[in-house]
């Protein structure tokens, strides 16, 4: 019997205090469309998306993530995670059908940071409507419909005060991820941060030790993606004319990624417009280690560093 897997980051649930800046944000700002509200939740994607959302926005009384959603390969393979998972030690509690718009059974669960995920396979991938559907049959939105109009959700960030080793070790014998880059301190060997997978991009997820958070369970950003770097200094003219402080654009030695880091004035929630990665198709690919004397330069390969104090705002939680 082959074990379970997971195909693709599917979605963020972002709970925010001031519901409405948010969706001006999201929607009118980056560009996402909304395909559904349902029972006080606003769901949103990408126009190269064809899930039901990639991104869902929910009024709370602070800005955090409720769960990270995951696509599995085969319906099959929620169940099989379900199992293993238990067999392992970790609380699994059952999602129905409908409870999350547009998305079928499904599980969710913990890490060991306390993150909380979401495994489902059966998902609706419903069309753009007259106003906005795509004349291309591969596409389900126009594109630059408005806003800055990224194709897709690409990878989330999360931060823990934990062992980073740790939470990398159960994503990689728990869930399949595999570890493409990753830093390590000088003197005792640790990994501090990690960029892990389960497809060619160099990360569905990264792991970075962020020792002053007040808890193991914080989002150090979401990210979508544009086709390219014009693109990101066309995201750069938009957030400058809407009188947004932004981050970059830059480049990532890691990844190799043209990047552009700027925060959702209603959650709090940082995003990261991410561009030119590279895609990783070798079966034996060996983990690139970067010191932790390389790690600014590894970071930051030119352009500002994503520390930059005016953005220096505290994490929310994941």
């Amino acid at each position: 019997m082959s074990l379970p897997e997971i195909s693709k980051l599917g979605h963020v649930a972002l709970v925010t205090p001031d519901l409405e800046k948010s969706l001006w944000f999201f929607r009118d700002v980056i560009g996402l469309e909304v395909t559904a509200e349902n029972n006080g939740t606003t769901y949103l994607r990408a126009w190269g998306d064809f899930e039901h959302h990639t991104l869902s926005l929910t009024a709370g009384d602070r800005g955090y993530v409720d769960h990270i959603g995951w696509r599995t390969k085969k319906p099959e393979d929620v169940e099989g995670f379900a199992q293993l998972l238990e067999k392992a030690g970790t609380e699994v509690h059952w999602i129905e059908a409908g409870e999350e718009a547009g998305q079928g059974r499904a599980i969710r669960f913990k890490l060991p940071s306390q993150h909380s995920f979401e495994l489902y396979y059966d998902v609706e991938k419903p069309g753009g409507d007259d106003r906005t559907k795509s004349v291309l049959k591969n596409q389900s939105h126009k594109s630059w419909n408005r806003g800055i109009s990224p194709r897709r959700i690409d990878h989330v960030n999360v931060a823990t005060s934990m062992d980073v080793g740790e939470i990398i070790e159960y994503l990689s014998t728990q869930l399949g991820f595999n570890l493409r880059e990753y830093v390590k301190y000088t003197k005792n060997e640790q990994v501090m941060a990690g960029w892990m997978s389960v497809t060619p991009l160099v990360h569905d997820i990264a792991v970075i030790y962020r020792p002053e958070a007040k808890t193991p369970n914080q989002l150090h950003h979401i990210a979508y993606w544009l086709d390219n770097a014009q693109d990101l200094l066309r995201a750069a003219d938009i957030l400058s004319e809407e009188g947004i402080k932004f981050i970059g654009p830059g480049k990532h030695g890691i990844s190799q990624a043209i990047y552009l880091y700027v925060v959702d004035p209603g959650s709090g929630c940082r995003v990261e417009l991410f561009s030119n990665s590279y895609l990783i198709f070798e079966p034996d690919w060996k983990a690139i280690e970067w010191t932790e004397e390389e790690h600014a330069f590894a970071n930051t390969y030119w352009g500002e560093t994503v520390s930059d104090k005016e953005l220096n705002k505290p994490l929310i939680e994941a």
